[in-house]
């Protein structure tokens, strides 16, 4: 039993089945392993690791409608959230990550043989993958929510929606992104920290300049 298993099953055990926990904790115990090679999460929140990555990241299955069947994750880092939701929807999301870090994308493709997730992993700067589009656009804690709609744009299609969580600060990104880009917002709280939001964007479209 790993030392944070009552915790395991909070909210966790609502959305996903006790398979995918399973396969969560593989996870877990890889990124607590290589946490002491690379920096992958803030050492702060390893006491916490449960509800701060894998139950945040769980979360967002309340918003994928059955319908979108295409997730790219943009700098995925250790994974969160989207290995976390390719884990949890092996069948039904085809998901693709993006991350520049080379050991990252090392660590990612590790997780995803010993979990047997089959996903793509994908080696590279985000704007240096324009040929990729994808129904969901996922990111968290990359970069302030302007820079994100300069990566997403690419990537989406008519259709697509983005989900961003973001923390404290989301008001004030929010008001300097309208500066530059028209979108439609829904704002939720997010259920494992009363500080963070959940944004899904939709319609974004960029604010012509005027000469």
């Amino acid at each position: 039993m790993m030392k944070n298993d009552k915790n395991i099953t909070t909210l966790s055990s609502e959305i996903v089945s006790r398979e995918t926990i399973l396969r969560l904790k593989t996870y877990q115990n890889l990124l607590e392993e290589w946490q002491k090679k690379i920096n992958l999460i803030s050492s702060g929140s390893l006491p916490h690791i449960w509800e701060r990555h894998f139950e945040d990241s769980l979360q967002l299955l309340n918003y994928l409608p059955s319908d979108k069947k295409t997730l790219v994750d943009m700098g995925s880092g250790a994974g969160f959230p989207g290995l976390v939701l390719g884990i949890a929807c092996p069948e039904t999301l085809d998901v693709t990550l993006i991350e520049s870090d080379r050991k990252k994308c090392v660590f990612l493709e590790i997780v995803s043989r010993e979990t047997k997730t089959p996903l793509k992993i994908l080696n590279s700067r985000i704007e240096q993958r324009q040929e990729i589009q994808a129904d969901i656009i996922t990111a968290r804690g990359l970069a302030p929510l302007t820079l994100l709609f300069e990566y997403a744009f690419p990537l989406m299609k008519e259709d697509s929606f983005c989900l961003f969580q973001k923390g404290k600060n989301v008001e004030m990104e929010i008001e300097m992104a309208q500066k530059k880009w028209e979108f439609t917002l829904e704002i939720s709280p997010s259920l494992t920290d009363s500080m963070a939001r959940i944004l899904k964007i939709t319609h974004l479209k960029r604010i012509s300049s005027h000469v």
